[in-house]
């Protein structure tokens, strides 16, 4: 059963890195002096989960494809919410 190993695998790892997103996002500061690199490492972050919620849709489950979707979600209010208070953009 290797590919419901690598549909289990691909799920964790999506939901791994919309964790970390998630984590990065919340420890950013808008007036830190870091600010600039963390948005930039949160941007990647992002990326990254993205990419892997991506991948995990081609094996999910119904169950899965649901909490994937959720996750997508949740990314995209992380840079809606970013992109609405950095001043850069």
């Amino acid at each position: 059963m290797p590919y419901n190993k690598d549909e289990q695998q691909a799920f964790q790892a999506a939901q791994q890195g919309t964790k970390e997103a998630v984590n990065i996002a919340s420890s950013i500061v808008a007036n830190d002096p870091d600010y600039a690199s963390q948005l930039k490492h949160l941007r990647k972050e992002v990326g990254e989960a993205y990419e892997q919620i991506q991948n995990a849709l081609e094996s999910a489950t119904e169950t899965q494809y649901d909490q994937l979707q959720k996750y997508e979600q949740d990314l995209r209010k992380i840079m809606q919410d970013v992109d609405g208070q950095d001043s850069f953009s």
